[in-house]
């Protein structure tokens, strides 16, 4: 297998059915359009979409069907608002996304807060658009869905982000590291590759075992971001790198020290692989695009 030639085409077609989804730029509104158009045409791994379209097909799904489509556009969006309400002076601060002004640098900070809610509501609406396509039963539509808006929740990413936000500038424990890891970085992992188990007909077992994969990567995912914000190169980075430390934010990274910080992403990520292997499906190119997270510099 050409891993990179195959995520290169992954990605590719991930893109194209991402932006297919937006929104048409037009009417009085079409300002709030341009601009959610402007963050997701910004780009980035599209990892979240590329896991949930691999994990389907690795489970037998149809890659024909427009179902797991919408939902992988979807959950895009979601994870693009997150990302624009992220960057905003009340939270963050950040003037640069992926090597590009962030959002409300460009539209100003109330169309920045009205892009982020218009893509969160949305990505419902392109998910909700499987129901009229008739190719998976309403039950597990309904599994899914519940999955998409559950993750994305305050028992999931926004929970992990109010916890983030209510503890800046303090010296967290672990346990409330983890805590915000799990949620804030590791539900919208959960949420793509449960999706895609689930759109093909996956067990209630196997789906629980891809919520435990996709938990432990989460995490590395997120002490790999802790790690490159401090060691990383700007340039490739896509953004300021030191922006934690100057925002007075403890993560795991800084706490454990740089060599701990880099054992436990292959840690987690190893765990992960041996439970992927575990299930006994064709997981190659799933488990290469999870052990190149510990080598990713973006």
């Amino acid at each position: 297998m050409d891993f990179k030639a195959e995520l290169t085409s992954a990605k590719e077609e991930v893109e194209s059915i991402v932006t297919s989804y937006l929104p048409k730029e037009e009417g009085l509104q079409k300002t709030v359009a341009s601009a959610m158009a402007y963050s997701v045409n910004a780009g980035g791994k599209r990892l979240r979409p590329v896991l949930m379209m691999s994990i389907y097909k690795m489970f037998g799904g149809n890659s024909s069907n427009k179902s797991i489509a919408a939902f992988m556009a979807a959950q895009e969006f979601i994870h693009t608002y997150s990302l624009i309400h992220d960057d905003l002076p009340a939270m963050d601060n950040d003037d640069f996304r992926r090597g590009i002004k962030t959002n409300h640098k460009v539209y100003g900070e109330a169309m920045a807060i009205l892009a982020g809610d218009g893509l969160l509501n949305y990505a419902y609406e392109t998910a909700l658009k499987a129901v009229s396509y008739n190719e998976i039963n309403g039950d597990t539509l309904l599994k899914a869905l519940d999955v998409l808006a559950t993750k994305a929740g305050i028992y999931g990413m926004v929970g992990g982000q109010v916890v983030d936000v209510e503890t800046e500038g303090k010296d967290n424990d672990y346990d409330t590291l983890d805590f915000i890891y799990r949620l804030k970085t590791s539900a919208l992992l959960e949420s793509s590759m449960m999706i895609g188990a689930i759109l093909a007909g996956a067990s209630d077992e196997e789906v629980k075992k891809i919520e435990l994969i996709a938990n432990k990567v989460g995490i590395a995912f997120q002490i790999q971001d802790d790690i490159l914000d401090i060691e990383g190169d700007e340039a490739v980075f896509g953004k300021p790198v030191g922006s934690d430390a100057k925002n007075g934010k403890v993560t795991m990274a800084s706490k454990m020290g740089l060599d701990k910080a880099h054992a436990e992403v292959k840690k987690l990520t190893d765990e992960a692989v041996i439970i992927l292997e575990s299930l006994g499906y064709e997981h190659e190119f799933v488990k290469e695009l999870l052990l190149s997270l510990i080598n990713r510099k973006k």
